[in-house]
């Protein structure tokens, strides 16, 4: 019997590429599967059991690809996330998870969370549609949740992108009947961009037009396995209408957070982040904003980009004054000068007057930080220092299927040991605001290959310092990112001995110590490189040229042949026979 071929397969791959791993024809593995009930097509994604399965009986060996799993250097995350990462451990304690409800317009996003909070607040809405980020605390069986909810529809991406980057676990709700659509995408896209965990929640599940095992099939589709599909991603049935699965959807919530296991210190300063802010008729401008490390008090001063105030008031979910709010838990402030940007952080400090200084010193230099923040040419300058995990984030839009693919494909190839390439988002169609608006989100670069750009897409890139490339070939597309890529790296440097002398003789001046008296063997030396004096296999000194003669004269180089003089940063303790390497460095080319 001959011995079966062993191949390698990750937790997801798609047809057509399990197809090139196994060298047989993508129609076969189709067919396969099709022979198990699983209806795909060569683009799809299937897990890795399924494609073990079928790579059984095709006569293959599967084992998993092990793939590295990279460490967080925090190098990616919000302010708050850093501040909490320098906690000392004994000073942590448990706080509620912040859940953000995300999704498409009209799939009862809020009407779910309504159920949560037992307030009708959906009808309440300009035409039933979210217009604003809430935030709002439940308990359940004993545990506090926080809830954010954002709007659905297109215009609001950018609130959405806060809300995603401001939680701990993301509710992706879907309506059964609809299915995934470009807002729940984008929902997706953003949450993935956040790296938090996403529970999916099939609403509507009591419609008879209801097909849930479709929209799993989407979840698939966009990376998403179910659980009860062999998957990591709890997706479970629910009716926000019928109050159905609404526990099942909390157990999911709890687990989850078990998991994660959130947690601050509710002794340290105040920081975390906004989710509105406006001007309110007797209040002034208020700002709610979710505590997410530290207690916050009525009468400590914010700072909040260039906007600072100390707090007058402070109000709960509920609209009830309170005096402080801990961790995990939204509230209402006012008493700021202006108005900050949802998703901005916030952070105590002792006095208006270090808060008026620190807003200077920032209004001063936002404008030149945000108009190079996200440029191709200049990214690497955002990422300055050695050892940190650089990565390049971009989002790809191609005019039809037949472009994007062979892109994505190329750029997925680029391999960089110091830089990381991240795709965002790859997709067909104009570069809309939404594009600009995840790009602004996540500081990623914008694509465009054979594609227009939609005019407010163009106003917003302006507003937000977001750079659009377009082009119309691929190779110059990969070129440019490569190059971008190389610009991250950390520069490379190696010596470069250009010229070796052996010491005959040794002289002493007044005032300046020893003296070398060499002949150049080999090469040249410069006045201007470094040095090396060895003495048989040891390394006795290594440091700049401070002196060159040739005779009484100083002279910038000594070519081969010659004799000179010459002295190593301080160095004295020469003898004849030894050898002195001159050197210099360089920054490799990549």
């Amino acid at each position: 019997m001959a011995e079966k071929k062993t191949i390698e397969i990750p937790d997801f791959i798609t047809v057509r590429d399990l197809a090139t791993v196994m060298d047989v024809s993508p129609i076969n593995i189709i067919k396969e599967l099709m022979g198990n009930g699983i209806m795909v097509n060569i683009n799809q994604e299937i897990d890795f059991d399924t494609a073990s399965i079928v790579a059984e009986e095709m006569g293959f060996d599967p084992v998993e690809l092990e793939e590295e799993v990279e460490e967080d250097d925090g190098s990616d995350r919000p302010e708050w996330r850093k501040i909490l990462a320098s906690e000392k451990k004994k000073n942590l304690e448990d706080r509620p998870p912040v859940i953000t409800m995300l999704g498409h317009v009209d799939h009862g996003k809020t009407s779910l969370l309504d159920v949560f909070r037992q307030a009708n607040v959906a009808d309440g809405e300009a035409g039933g549609i979210t217009q604003h980020i809430g935030a709002y605390q439940t308990k359940y069986d004993g545990n506090t949740v926080t809830f954010l909810d954002t709007p659905g529809h297109a215009a609001f991406t950018q609130m959405r992108a806060r809300g995603a980057r401001a939680t701990d676990i993301a509710i992706l709700v879907v309506a059964a009947d609809d299915g995934l659509m470009p807002q729940t995408r984008e929902a997706i896209d953003h949450a993935k961009a956040a790296k938090v965990p996403i529970i999916v929640a099939l609403n509507k599940i009591d419609l008879p037009t209801a097909q849930p095992d479709r929209a799993r099939q989407q979840l698939v589709e966009v990376g998403l396995t179910p659980d009860n599909w062999d998957g990591d991603t709890l997706v479970v049935e629910v009716s926000a209408k019928e109050n159905l699965g609404i526990d099942d959807l909390m157990e999911a919530i709890l687990l989850t957070n078990e998991d994660i296991n959130p947690q601050a210190n509710p002794e340290a300063s105040p920081s975390g982040t906004v989710l509105e802010a406006k001007m309110e008729r007797g209040k002034g401008v208020t700002a709610t904003v979710l505590v997410q490390n530290g207690t916050l008090k009525v009468g400590d001063t914010l700072i909040i980009n260039e906007h600072y105030g100390r707090i007058k008031a402070m109000y709960d979910w509920n609209g009830n004054r309170v005096k402080e709010a801990g961790p995990s838990m939204p509230i209402q402030v006012s008493g700021l000068n202006g108005a900050p940007s949802p998703g901005d952080q916030f952070k105590v400090v002792e006095s208006e007057k270090v808060a008026r200084k620190i807003a200077a010193e920032i209004e001063g230099n936002k404008k030149a930080a945000k108009s190079s923040r996200t440029s191709l040419d200049d990214f690497f300058r955002q990422l300055e220092g050695g050892g940190e995990n650089k990565v390049l984030r971009v989002i790809v839009k191609a005019d039809v299927q037949g472009s994007l693919e062979p892109i994505v494909s190329s750029l997925n190839k680029i391999e960089n040991e110091e830089v990381d390439l991240e795709i965002l988002r790859a997709d067909t169609g104009n570069v809309s605001e939404s594009d600009v608006m995840l790009a602004s989100a996540s500081e990623a670069v914008i694509l465009a290959f054979n594609t227009n750009i939609d005019s407010a897409a163009k106003l917003a890139a302006v507003s937000d310092g977001i750079e659009i490339r377009e082009y119309n070939i691929i190779y110059r597309l990969l070129e440019d990112i490569e190059k971008a890529l190389r610009g991250l790296m950390a520069p490379r440097f190696e010596q470069v001995v250009i010229g070796r002398a052996e010491v005959r003789a040794i002289f002493r001046i007044r005032k300046i110590g020893n003296i070398a008296g060499c002949l150049m063997r080999q090469g040249e030396g410069r006045r201007n490189a470094n040095g090396r004096v060895i003495r048989g296999k040891k390394l006795l000194a290594d440091g700049k040229i401070s002196s060159l003669k040739h005779l009484q004269d100083d002279v910038r180089e000594i070519r081969e042949g010659f004799e000179f003089g010459v002295q190593v940063g301080d160095f004295e303790d020469y003898e004849e026979g030894d050898i002195i390497e001159f050197y210099i460095t360089r920054q490799v080319q990549p």
